[in-house]
């Protein structure tokens, strides 16, 4: 048995711990980097503006990362103590890559969690009584899952998407009922939504309005979350950093792609603030086991990223 937050070797060469390909992924090798920066880069001569340092902000928070940021780095980026750090980009964390590639990522979706609830008319299950909320809420159920069949489609169409290119939408609660002989007076169903970068977010909601109307009367919905629009880093020559980090994979000669990521991390809390950020995890020729059982990654592949990180945190570090 192995604590699941203490990572350990293995026999297999492999370290093994929950988070280890997630966000410790990102700050184990920035600590590891100011060694490496120390002990092989300031005999040679090289050093990085101090201005300009990088530091793993999500770590400062990282429970409160797991479960949305709310409470940790959407407060935390409107601090004096943030705004002191005088922060002009940021690196967080990415996903595995389980072939050669590695994947930067320059955005993410939004997240909107919806809860719908549809009232009607009560009574006794022996009767088909008109106006039910059951009948409303296979209404509603029925919009969301068409409209997830159709990114669906999207997505299996062209291979050159990645799931962070469509919005998702999935049914993840149903609520609602007493006992099995009594037709309720409300049921309500959850969604989960990632609203693609390409969404008009106005446009998407309105469509939710018109069919909760069209259910009929007493169909309302409210938010448990509703993450506004977040403009993503841009990753051409506009951006000094891109520029920079582009370089550092080029020397390295890294074969790489940059996408949407598909969940979420504090990056959006980041860029909302104008700050660019890219998610990136030196992590190719690796299984994507983000909390998952067993969740390891080869030791080669973690020193690599040390390395793939002194490269890159010089660059963006001079700009």
């Amino acid at each position: 048995m192995r604590s699941p937050a203490s990572p350990d070797k293995t026999y297999r060469q492999s370290v093994m711990g929950g988070g280890l390909t997630t966000t410790l992924r990102v700050s184990d090798p920035f600590l590891a980097d100011q060694i490496v920066h120390v002990a092989d880069l300031r005999p040679s001569g090289v050093y990085g503006r101090p201005t300009a340092a990088v530091n793993s902000y999500s770590q400062n928070y990282p429970i409160y990362e797991e479960i949305g940021g709310q409470d940790g780095m959407a407060k935390f980026v409107h601090t004096d103590a943030f705004k002191n750090l005088n922060i002009g980009f940021a690196l967080d964390e990415g996903i595995a890559s389980p072939n050669n590639e590695f994947i930067v990522f320059h955005g993410e979706r939004s997240i909107w969690q919806i809860h719908v609830h549809c009232s009607g008319q009560p009574g006794h299950a022996s009767l088909l009584l008109p106006n039910t909320a059951g009948e409303k809420l296979r209404y509603i159920i029925n919009k969301f899952l068409d409209m997830r069949e159709e990114q669906k489609k999207i997505l299996d169409s062209d291979a050159n998407l990645s799931i962070g290119d469509v919005t998702t939408v999935n049914l993840t609660q149903i609520h609602g009922g007493v006992q099995t002989n009594v037709i309720p007076e409300k049921l309500t169903a959850v969604f989960d939504i990632r609203l693609a970068v390409t969404v008009d977010f106005e446009g998407f909601e309105n469509t939710i309005k018109k069919w909760c109307a069209e259910a009929g009367e007493g169909v309302t919905y409210e938010f448990e979350q509703k993450n506004p629009k977040v403009e993503c880093t841009k990753i051409d020559a506009s951006n000094p950093y891109w520029t920079a980090f582009k370089s550092a994979l080029d020397s390295l000669q890294l074969n790489y792609s940059c996408r949407i990521f598909p969940g979420a991390t504090d990056s959006r809390y980041v860029r909302r603030v104008g700050i660019p950020a890219i998610g990136f995890s030196p992590m190719n020729n690796t299984p994507v086991l983000l909390h998952d059982h067993n969740e390891f990654l080869e030791a080669d592949i973690f020193l690599k990223g040390i390395q793939y990180y002194v490269k890159i945190i010089m660059n963006v570090a001079n700009v």
